[in-house]
């Protein structure tokens, strides 16, 4: 094969991938969905009055915390006070907010104090029905707005948790369902804080579209799961002996306590909006690729699947495209899994990308693998490319794929091949996108 033209498809793939993410951007989804005339806002198919309203509090939190909260200000103006907790850094602060540096993917102090804050402020404000309150909630909002509901479980404690949740392979839905049930602001509890004010969600989503309750744990919106389904998870996972002796008794006596449900008082004034999701990066990129001259498929078969098993499938699904086009392009979105054992520094995008470089050696295929929050893991990169001549070229540098991919170590791995790809934090967090490019 030719390098030039191996090198031209390379690049090809982090052009639709960087095209994808300027494209679905948070400015333009609130641009296409929020508007403010004359004092009325107007969120998708709703109008509020805002001169109606004795109060104006908006809570934003995640990783888009800071990109959402601009946007809000730049269609409706500087009326809002409230709380902001991100882990990523901001580039200005909003008059009338309070921020905290939360944590991610665990939470930290600042997590607590955040929760804490917005907690009694809505204790405060949302005593009667005059009071408006917005949510502005986005990926990774669930280790970054946090409060244990059982004063026993401590920080430390819950650190621990989520540590054994996130390296566990479970599918984030379950680790989420955990979350909930532990949480004294997610599963809903946020929402039943704030009633009987009026409320409504804005959601910059990297959940699966059919559970929009998985996002940030879902602390405005009713809990779709039960305390049997933590119970379920926890001995499919082995996660009992993982956890922290706090937690532990708890699922030990089955004492978590449940969610509240859609008939709860606390959602009968209470809407949420999706306004962006993984979908807008799939629909960008396709759009891109056909435009390139691909022959272009789109499929989620394998979200939330094992690294190892999603690799050989996509891999796979790209063969048989190509029996229809030379020139073939497979994209794919949701996360894949990765049970993390001692592992070094990378994340699931780099594992995914390293587990198909040996799938596609010495041949004509390009793959990319990147998260849309430009952090992959506990990796600076967002995520890497990998070809045909991936392992012979780390061959040539004395570095073996098969270590490298067992000992979860990946980043350095594709570093030192300057095949990692680098964004910085995005402000966004729409899950992952995979590309396969055939030549």
């Amino acid at each position: 094969m030719s390098p030039g033209h191996t090198e031209e498809i390379r690049e090809c793939a982090r052009r639709l991938f960087l095209d994808a993410l300027n494209a679905a951007s948070v400015e333009g989804a609130f641009e296409r969905h929020v508007q403010c005339d004359r004092g009325v806002l107007r969120i998708c198919d709703d109008l509020y009055d805002l001169n109606r309203y004795s109060h104006l509090f908006v809570v934003s939190f995640g990783k888009a915390a800071h990109s959402m909260l601009a946007a809000l200000q730049k269609q409706a103006g500087d009326r809002f006070e409230g709380i902001v907790s991100s882990s990523v850094q901001p580039e200005f602060q909003v008059r009338g907010f309070r921020y905290f540096n939360s944590g991610h993917p665990t939470p930290n102090a600042e997590s607590i104090r955040a929760a804490e804050a917005a907690l009694r402020s809505l204790h405060l404000h949302s005593q009667n029905a005059s009071t408006l309150v917005i949510y502005l909630v986005s990926g990774g909002g669930s280790s970054m707005l946090e409060k244990p509901l059982d004063n026993e479980i401590s920080l430390d404690d819950l650190i621990s948790a989520y540590r054994a949740l996130v390296l566990s392979g479970c599918p984030i839905a379950a680790i989420n369902a955990i979350r909930k049930h532990l949480s004294a602001v997610k599963g809903g509890r946020l929402a039943q804080a704030a009633a009987p004010a009026q409320q409504v969600s804005l959601l910059i989503s990297d959940v699966p579209d059919s559970t929009p309750d998985a996002l940030a744990s879902g602390p405005t919106m009713p809990d779709s799961t039960i305390v049997e389904d933590c119970y379920a998870v926890a001995v499919k996972y082995g996660l009992l002996a993982q956890f922290p002796q706090s937690v532990r008794e708890l699922f030990e006596c089955r004492a978590l306590e449940e969610t509240p449900k859609s008939d709860d008082p606390a959602f009968s004034r209470s809407r949420w909006w999706t306004l962006l999701s993984n979908q807008a990066l799939l629909a960008r990129c396709a759009e891109e690729a056909v435009r390139q001259g691909f022959l272009v498929e789109i499929d989620n078969g394998c979200d939330d699947w094992d690294y190892q098993v999603a690799a050989e499938y996509l891999v796979g699904k790209l063969h048989e495209l190509r029996k229809k086009s030379e020139r073939a392009c497979l994209i794919s979105g949701g996360e894949v899994t990765v049970k993390v054992v001692n592992g070094g520094i990378g994340g699931r995008n780099q594992q995914f990308a390293l587990a198909c470089a040996k799938l596609i050696e010495g041949q004509r295929i390009v793959v990319l693998s990147a998260g849309s929050d430009g952090i992959d893991g506990n990796s600076p990169a967002a995520g890497a490319l990998a070809d045909g001549s991936t392992l012979k070229r780390a061959d040539a540098q004395g570095m073996s794929a098969q270590k490298h991919l067992a000992a979860f170590d990946t980043y350095h791995f594709f570093h030192s091949l300057r095949d990692d790809i680098v964004t910085g934090p995005t402000g966004n967090n729409l899950r992952d996108l995979r590309i396969l490019l055939n030549y």
